[in-house]
């Protein structure tokens, strides 16, 4: 049985470190119509609830610490520690994202301790327990060739995968991501993000994905706890997560827990990795698309590391010359990550992120400055871990700061733009006690919303706006020796809006059943959004999005229920089956007009997503690969005052234009003679779009008109609104790639690959007014090469 990973493994959270956060929370209250509620005192009711277990549990002792990798110093994920008592009993767990692992509930007495890990030599050690200690104990891996063999704690598994997703949450890892190909050496997140059943893409171009049926303002992004309000770029294999930096990738496509809130629709929590801790080393790359390199080292031996990455598009120098068809992009990318680990109990580290992209959407023949689109995130944050000295607890606080900006028109003169920013201070707190995990935690953040839309709406404001917002969660995981393993997540937040005077309490739930080979999953939440983003999904080829807060009181929620059946097959196959529906209530959506580049109104509507997906993978020996089915159905219902007089009806439902019904993806890798060579299929229906059905002339009667003189505006004669599909969508890509060592402290890696090998006409979309039909990308083969100095 492989090692533990996931979030549940090492069943660590985050946690707030003293008392003086508490302080700070009791001067913080909501104000609601006929009442004054503040957040202290259901904190305070969460340490009275925690502090009687954690006497409970004083005869007891508790072991913790981080385990490292000896070549780096960076945290080890999935390794198994365990203590053996003179009895031979085996108690243990493995280690998280951090390499944290704890065991509470040890009886005082010697213990045989042991750490393994496939690929390293196992670590032996006897310690010796006494009553309500709790001992820090770090350990530190080295590399075997002979790769022993491992002692797994009963009931853990292997969280990662293609076919290993839980009440819709599936782990991505770095070497995940890597089997897939693109027409860049190196290998980015969001490459294999659009291979999940379930997340439809707006395709190579435009940079936006659809979650499960919700809006890309419906995804929660986070890089090492901050926001990322636009983090893919316009080029749809890229995102601001290349490979290079992620250590790994959450992604809750439903059913949340409580940590989580603020969106709709899913969560993608992705960690950075740290920077070498043993010795410096750096990495340069060239591809048609994008060049790259990072630089990454120790600043104080084992106690300190930076980590600097960057990347910058050269597709109009490289990717359009090869097909001889305009590109009109660029976009870059740049990271930041100091690492600090001042003690044995403390870790501390700062993250930077900034990208940029501008170009334009459509034909590239078309007005380029008016087409123009332009977006810019920015991202600072800190991370600290602490471990008190006299408690099973970790803790965790994070503050972060980020804003994006994104405009549209002419450089320096936007018809129209938006500014958003966020500053956010967390605190997140885990209690181990004994077979539950008491997670909690406490948090504040104040948005700032500035836009001007040029008229596109016109019943949305356009002042500056401030919003604050403050809340608190509470998410124990109580373990039971229930079959193999039963793990059940009751979860509550409540979030709350002082200047609106407003509060919200979300109840979730989550449950994961093992059962040897099998495991059952199911999850359940009610999520509020009132910061949302403002699209005209009237034009599919419209990427411009700005934030403001809910109108009127209407604020946009949304009820999920997932529920999942994973079965691990003899040889390495594993078989997953989901199914999903959520209810979403007050979202903003544009009124429809037959004038669909001239102002309209925001109006509200309510939707539903209903679907479920198959994946099967199969790992032997050289060969990897899965393939996986999705089907999804989406519908809107709206209404307004002009539909009785165009169609007859006074509510309307239709589907939105990222309404995929089908969905298939057949990924394919085989290393043969140090060549490596990858193959994805991806297959999926035909997107709505309104179908026109002529065209007329219009004549504004706004004063004194001669009728014989006036031409009148050109006017598109529509169908039903998103009655039309457009073709279905699909593509076949190739890579093979070869690493070589040049010499003890260089490695060279060439690659070659075929982006739409069969030259597919896939459709972007139809301009609702010209009803010109743009496609995606043609086939482009490339070529990149890496250096990676070690």
């Amino acid at each position: 049985m492989r090692p533990a990973t996931g979030p549940d493994a090492g069943r660590t959270e985050r946690l707030p470190p003293n008392t003086r956060n508490i302080s700070l929370l009791s001067r913080i209250h909501v104000h609601v119509p006929g009442s004054r509620l503040s957040l202290a005192p259901f904190v305070l009711l969460l340490i009275l609830c925690v502090a009687p277990a954690n006497r409970a549990l004083a005869q007891a002792a508790t072991l913790r610490g981080f385990v490292t990798d000896n070549s780096d110093g960076l945290p080890l994920l999935g390794v198994n520690v365990s203590l053996k008592d003179v009895q031979g009993e085996l108690v243990g767990n493995a280690t998280n994202l951090d390499g944290f692992y704890t065991i509470t509930r040890i009886n005082p007495g010697r213990y045989e301790l042991r750490a393994s890990y496939i690929g390293y030599e196992s670590y032996v050690d006897t310690l010796e327990f006494s009553a309500d200690q709790v001992l820090t104990y770090n350990i530190v891996l080295r590399a075997d060739e002979t790769e022993l063999g491992e002692v797994v704690v009963e009931g853990e598994r292997e969280e990662a995968g293609a076919a290993a997703v839980t009440a819709g949450l599936q782990t991505v890892r770095p070497k995940d991501v890597e089997y897939i190909p693109t027409p860049d050496v190196s290998a980015d997140l969001v490459s294999y993000i659009t291979t999940i059943p379930g997340v439809v893409s707006s395709g190579d171009q435009g940079g936006q994905l659809f979650v499960r049926g919700g809006e890309p303002t419906q995804n929660l992004v986070l890089l090492d706890g901050m926001l990322i309000y636009q983090p893919f770029h316009l080029i749809g294999f890229y995102s601001a997560f290349p490979v290079e930096i992620m250590n790994s990738a959450d992604v809750y496509a439903g059913g949340f827990g409580a940590r989580f809130g603020g969106r709709l629709s899913s969560v993608m929590n992705i960690s950075s990795r740290s920077g070498n801790m043993r010795r410096f080393n750096a990495m340069v790359s060239a591809a048609p698309f994008v060049s790259g390199g990072r630089i990454e080292g120790p600043l104080w031996r084992d106690r300190a590391s930076v980590l600097l990455s960057g990347r910058t598009s050269v597709i109009e120098q490289g990717a359009a010359r090869l097909v001889d068809v305009p590109l009109p992009y660029r976009f870059d990318d740049q990271f930041a990550k100091l690492m600090v680990k001042p003690s044995q109990n403390h870790q501390a580290s700062v993250t930077a992120l900034r990208t940029f992209d501008r170009g334009f959407i459509g034909d590239a023949d078309a007005d380029s400055s008016r087409e123009q689109v332009l977006w810019r995130n920015e991202a600072v944050g800190a991370r600290y871990i602490l471990l008190p000295t006299k408690f099973p607890v970790f803790a965790e606080i994070l503050i972060s700061a980020s804003r994006v900006v994104n405009e549209f028109g002419p450089t320096g003169a936007p018809t129209r733009y938006s500014r958003t920013s966020q500053f956010n201070v967390e605190a997140n707190m885990t209690h181990y006690l004994g077979k539950t995990d008491f997670n909690w935690g406490i948090y504040i953040r104040s948005s700032s919303l500035d836009s001007e839309l040029g008229g596109t709406f016109q019943n949305f404001r356009t002042d500056l706006e401030f919003v604050t917002e403050a809340g608190t969660y509470v998410e124990p995981v109580f373990s039971f020796d229930v079959g193999t393993g039963l793990k059940i997540h009751p979860g509550l937040r409540i979030q709350t809006f002082p200047s609106k005077s407003i509060t919200f309490l979300e109840p979730r739930f989550r449950l994961v059943q093992d059962w040897g080979l099998h495991r059952f999953s199911f999850a359940t939440g009610l999520y509020h959004q009132e910061l949302v983003g403002i699209n005209d999904r009237r034009d599919a080829g419209d990427v411009f999005t700005a934030w403001t807060s809910s109108r009127e009181g209407n604020v946009a929620q949304a009820f999920h229920l997932v529920g999942g059946y994973q079965l691990r097959l003899p040889r390495a196959v594993e078989f997953s089956l989901e199914g999903y529906y959520k209810d979403l209530r007050n979202l903003s959506v544009a009124e429809w007009t037959s004038f669909p580049r001239f102002s309209t109104n925001l109006q509200l509507a309510d939707g539903k997503v209903y679907g479920g997906d198959v994946r099967v993978e199969l790992s032997a020996g050289p060969f990897y690969g899965f393939a996986n089915y999705g089907y999804s159905v989406v519908e809107y219902t709206s209404s307004q005052e002009t539909l009785p007089f165009w169609y007859g009806v006074s509510e309307l439902t239709y589907s939105p234009p990222h309404d995929r019904r089908h969905q298939i993806n057949v990924l394919a890798s085989v290393e043969v003679k140090k060549f490596h060579l990858g193959m994805r299929w991806q297959y999926g229906s035909g997107l709505p779009l309104s179908e026109a059905l002529g065209f007329d002339e219009f004549i504004l009667l706004n004063g004194p008109v001669n009728l014989l003189e006036e031409p009148g505006e050109t006017r598109v004669l529509y169908g039903l609104p998103y009655e039309a599909r457009l073709p279905d969508y699909h593509r076949l890509d190739f890579s093979l790639d070869r690493t070589m060592e040049v010499s003890a402290n260089v490695d060279v890696t060439l690659q070659g690959s075929l982006t739409n090998s069969y030259d597919r006409k896939n459709p972007f979309y139809v301009d609702l007014y010209t009803l010109k039909r743009i496609n995606q990308l043609p086939l482009i083969p490339s070529v990149g090469i890496k250096v990676d100095f070690k």
